[in-house]
């Protein structure tokens, strides 16, 4: 079996378990989020998707952290709630967003031979963003992870690997239904601290 598609099924399994724990809020999530980018920087990398493969490395530290900010208990000794992005950080977040955009974009531009160097440091400074919301848990990360997941579709079956590109959209239509879960689990969490 060619290695790049062995790579690509096994990123595909722990994808999809990584998000069923996602969506479940389940804090085993991190720990999947820590084998998954093994593998897919390994596939990225040799495929030319640098800034998608530095992401990797990326997500492991992500990982770690958003395992230490779930498992800490709040005041009332419970842990961390699903809430909505406060709106006084909507703002710092785009500009990050455009900063990180802009940094990965010339990087790839100037330092490296990529073909995509728009859309893969977009996806790349996009999943970083979502990434941090869902350490926070704010319903909207899965907004982020939408526009992320129909971008990369696209990305993947251009840079022939079709396989990804498929996990990708069914992690699209599986972020819409997060999204519904996670605003709904945050209206039962709001009411509750009421």
């Amino acid at each position: 079996m060619d290695w790049l598609l062995l790579l690509q099924i096994i990123g595909v399994v722990l994808g999809l378990l990584y998000l069923y724990l996602e969506f479940k809020a389940n804090i085993w999530l991190w720990f999947v989020g820590l084998i998954m980018p093994v593998v897919h920087s390994i596939l990225y990398f040799s495929k030319g998707l640098y800034a998608d493969g530095m992401m990797e490395v990326y997500y492991v530290f992500a990982g770690l952290y958003g395992w230490i900010v779930w498992r800490q208990k709040q005041p009332q000794g419970t842990t961390m709630a699903i809430s909505h992005t406060p709106a006084k950080i909507t703002l710092p977040l785009v500009g990050i967003y455009a900063l990180l955009h802009a940094a990965l974009f010339c990087f790839l531009y100037f330092c490296t031979d990529s073909t995509v160097p728009f859309f893969d440091s977009m996806t790349t400074a996009l999943s970083m963003i979502a990434m941090w919301m869902l350490s926070r848990k704010y319903v909207e990360q899965w907004l982020v992870w939408l526009v992320v997941d129909v971008i990369t579709v696209f990305l993947y079956f251009y840079k022939e690997i079709p396989i990804t590109a498929c996990l990708y959209a069914v992690y699209s239509a599986l972020a819409i239904v997060g999204y519904w879960r996670w605003n709904r689990l945050a209206r039962v969490s709001a009411s509750a601290s009421i």
